[in-house]
């Protein structure tokens, strides 16, 4: 891998005006609109219009494809979508797809009032946070596909850059518009209506950079292709029989454990967290191990051949194990518990601000507005000083700042309400944050093997998260069982782990 190390500054920042490097700002917009959409947006269209706090919430679960994407990644790995591919290309004509899917959700979404039609708008959110999903899984094979592996961290940064301006459109932007739009006040579904066709719209900024950059050169000869139109229709169907039976499964066991959980906790009162995380870990694995059940039926029933599961799923995971060997298990808790310390302590900070007497304001301009420029800040410097002295020596440090910020909200918990100390707090976060997301994303770019892109790249970006919300979930917990102090203490440390991974990933680097 390619450090980047004799490189002068000047060609570093010269390398950002690289065309590659620049169209990731444009992606990077386009796949941060649609999230937003979904979650706080989207939460205070149904409150104004009266939906009922516990019903809203279960409109989180529209995005839940953005965690189980490496589920139906092999099938954009893979599946050649007839006319777009031909035109576009693999990768363009994806995106294409993809792009004016979210277009036409967020479409359906504007011309459909909750307060009329709750199903619909849930169809909808469902479609837009698959459409979002599909769209990320493109991008991130276009990005490792389309540049060297020493401009990855670079292009990483510009995409962070433009994901974080996307959602800064979907949130503040979609607020203030509807607001505008609704000026007199009141529940007005015209204004949603006009501000989510002004995001549809917006949306265009990806379009049409899809169709002005050129396809990834890849050699035609990549391993592992169908052989016939057949195999992917039949392997489409298997696809979503697969994910029926994990969503039938996943959410109808959500009343079964409710049940079993209060059983327990009069049982055991004290052991909220343990059953919490027991049972909800429990109802996941029983809902894949059903779907890898179908999948498998499927196969024995002859919907697809074996030998065609076996390329798609088992030959991508297989291909990282022979390439890593020992390492193997090594780089997946690397990847697993990297940002661990910035997801559990983020879930909560929002209320530890509320909490320390900061009002919405104040949270709104300093941390959101004031901290996206900080993330962004340290994305670019992330992204040059990965070229310039190389990925592992960036995510080292990246760890270290990560876990040591954390060190900086004890002094927050004990100073209260004081701003000047809360931009400084956001300073030092965000830009550690930035600057260990731009070093992550190109270490987990390097991570992947061409024939296979999107499909790993989607498994380590979905491991990448699935720890840290898991512990991130009872972070709640945490806080009334051990105080502030105790807590943000709690996530520094959890940090130092991943120092020693890394550690040991850039030994056996250095041994390659």
């Amino acid at each position: 891998m390619a450090t980047g190390e004799g490189r002068d500054w000047a060609a570093t920042l010269r390398a950002y005006r690289n065309p590659k490097v620049l169209a990731m700002l444009f992606f990077g917009f386009s796949a941060g609109l649609p999230l937003l959409l979904i979650f706080s947006t989207l939460s205070l269209w149904l409150r104004e219009a009266a939906v009922d706090r516990s019903t809203v919430t279960y409109f989180s679960w529209a995005a839940l494809g953005y965690s189980f994407k490496f589920i139906w990644a092999p099938l954009v790995d893979r599946l050649p979508l007839p006319l777009l591919t031909a035109w576009l290309g693999r990768r363009r004509g994806w995106l294409l797809l993809a792009q004016l899917s979210v277009i036409g959700a967020i479409l359906w979404m504007a011309f459909t009032d909750p307060a009329e039609n709750l199903h619909l708008m849930a169809f909808a959110a469902v479609l837009l946070g698959f459409s979002g999903a599909t769209q990320d899984i493109v991008i991130d094979a276009y990005r490792i596909e389309s540049a060297e592996q020493e401009l990855q961290a670079l292009m990483a940064s510009m995409y962070i850059a433009g994901y974080r301006v996307g959602m800064l459109v979907a949130g503040a932007g979609s607020l203030k518009l509807a607001v505008w739009f609704g000026a007199e006040g009141g529940y007005h579904y015209s204004a949603w209506q006009w501000t989510y066709i002004c995001m549809a719209a917006v949306m265009s900024v990806g379009v049409l950079t899809t169709l002005l950059v050129a396809e990834p050169k890849v050699d035609p000869a990549r391993p592992g292709v169908f052989h016939g139109a057949s195999d992917y229709v039949r392997f489409l169907l298997l696809f979503l029989l697969a994910v029926a039976v994990f969503a039938a499964s996943f959410f109808l066991g959500g009343d079964l454990v409710s049940a079993i959980k209060a059983d327990w906790l009069a049982t055991l009162p004290g052991d909220a967290l343990l059953a919490g995380f027991v049972l909800e870990g429990g109802r996941l694995l029983l809902a894949l191990l059903l779907a890898w059940l179908a999948a498998r039926l499927g196969v024995a029933l002859g919907l697809v051949r074996g030998e065609v599961l076996r390329e798609t799923y088992l030959e991508p995971v297989a291909d990282f194990f022979r390439r890593y060997r020992r390492a193997a298990l090594l780089v997946l808790l690397l990847v697993g518990l990297y940002r661990v310390s910035d997801i559990v302590l983020g879930i909560i900070s929002n209320v530890f601000y509320l909490d320390m007497g900061f009002d919405k304001d104040q949270i709104a301009d300093i941390t959101k507005t004031f901290g996206l420029v900080m993330t962004i800040l340290g994305g670019f410097l992330g992204g040059m000083l990965t070229l310039r002295y190389g990925v592992m020596r960036i995510l080292f440090l990246g760890a270290l700042l990560s876990a040591a910020t954390n060190l900086l909200f004890l002094l927050l918990a004990s100073g209260g309400a004081d701003v000047s100390l809360l931009m400084l707090v956001i300073t030092a976060d965000n830009l550690s944050a930035g600057l260990a997301g731009a070093a992550f994303v190109a270490y987990l770019s390097g991570l992947t093997h061409v024939a296979f892109t999107a499909f790993q790249y989607a498994m380590f970006s979905s491991l990448m998260t699935l720890a840290p919300k898991l512990l991130g979930g009872y972070s709640g917990t945490l806080v009334d069982a051990f105080g502030y102090e105790r807590f943000f203490l709690l996530t520094a440390v959890l940090g130092l782990p991943v120092l020693l991974l890394i550690y040991l990933a850039s030994r056996f680097a250095d041994a390659e």
